[in-house]
């Protein structure tokens, strides 16, 4: 009995050791060496990259270059006093403006380091000149906003809840949930709650005669990259992201466990002389699908409601005007 304990306790003694010299030379092993970098990229069980989970597009970052040439952010407390700045300004009171909410509610992300715009290309930063056909289309816009709405119809998609944006442009609130099946990636924005569906079974696109507010989406994998051409857009009068003519093809590459690195190029020869590209890395959300809330945007529009009102307003006041009295009835 007491030779077999002598030998348990040895063997104990033996594995304590070889344990003790794996921690100290893990310890002692250079940090961000390749096997404390290493990830591996999952796959979905059919083997497709997986790109699934929620992620943030969210960045203070401008999408153009300033003109003054904007600094670069090269450390976090430059970062930090970026976003500062920017709820200071979001708070300060605009002359003629009652605001909406303040800058508690918005979640503007972090800037990112060593880049000035989101725009890649052009070198310059800078958004491409507007053709002189999307130079009329903008001056009609801009007169329709001078017109008192006649109806919902007359203000725009955005005021009516109705759709958002047609990419990811690191504008405040964007949280984005990717799901994926075979043959299938889904795209589910928290803002307005756009769904966006991409076949990637090499389906042609849709009639041109068949228009949606976010396109019409095909996708297919270079590599562990996913691509996705889109076209088919709706008109939605609003030439912000380009007309009904936009050809828009996105890159979604994960480059690790928390980062997709997105890269999006807009080609419109009817709004922009050139195409241009935008880049930017998503980050995953730590709280998962919790990420996502409800964004009740119709239940608590009363931005449009007023605008309505107001404008039936200002027309009895030019009725009463016109029979001779100093302003509405009451």
């Amino acid at each position: 009995m007491r030779h077999q304990f002598r030998a348990v306790t040895a063997a104990l003694v033996a594995v304590s050791v070889v344990a003790l010299a794996l921690v100290l030379a893990r310890a002692q092993a250079p940090k961000g060496t390749a096997e404390t970098r290493k990830w591996t990229q999952t796959r979905t069980p059919w083997g497709d990259p997986d790109l699934q989970g929620v992620w943030l597009g969210t960045t203070p970052t401008p999408l153009e270059r300033p003109l003054d040439g904007g600094k670069v952010l090269l450390t976090d407390k430059e970062v930090e006093i970026l976003e500062q700045e920017l709820a200071r300004r979001f708070e300060a009171p605009r002359p003629g403006d009652p605001g909406a909410y303040n800058a508690f509610w918005q979640d503007r992300g972090k800037g990112l380091k060593g880049r000035t715009s989101l725009i890649v290309d052009p070198p310059d930063g800078r958004l491409p000149p507007l053709t002189p056909e999307a130079k009329k289309r903008a001056d009609a816009a801009r007169e329709r906003g001078r017109r008192l709405a006649a109806g919902p119809e007359d203000l725009p998609v955005r005021t009516r809840c109705l759709h958002w944006e047609r990419l990811i442009t690191g504008g405040v609130n964007q949280y984005y949930r990717i799901v994926q099946a075979p043959g299938y990636v889904a795209i589910n924005m928290m803002r307005m709650h756009d769904n966006r569906i991409i076949y990637m079974d090499g389906r042609p696109h849709l009639p041109q005669d068949v228009r949606q507010w976010s396109g019409d989406s095909r996708g297919r994998w270079e590599g562990t990259t996913l691509v996705v051409d889109t076209t088919n857009f709706a008109d939605t009068r609003e030439d912000t992201w380009g007309s009904k003519n936009l050809h828009l093809v996105e890159r979604f590459t994960r480059v690790d466990a928390d980062t997709i690195n997105y890269q999006a190029t807009l080609e419109d020869p009817t709004t922009w002389t050139r195409p241009w590209t935008v880049a930017l890395p998503l980050t995953k959300d730590p709280e998962g699908s919790v990420g996502v809330f409800e964004y009740a945007c119709h239940e608590g529009n009363y931005a449009m409601v007023g605008i309505l009102g107001g404008a039936r307003a200002e027309e009895r006041a030019v009725t009463e005007t016109s029979k001779g009295k100093r302003g509405p009835s009451k």
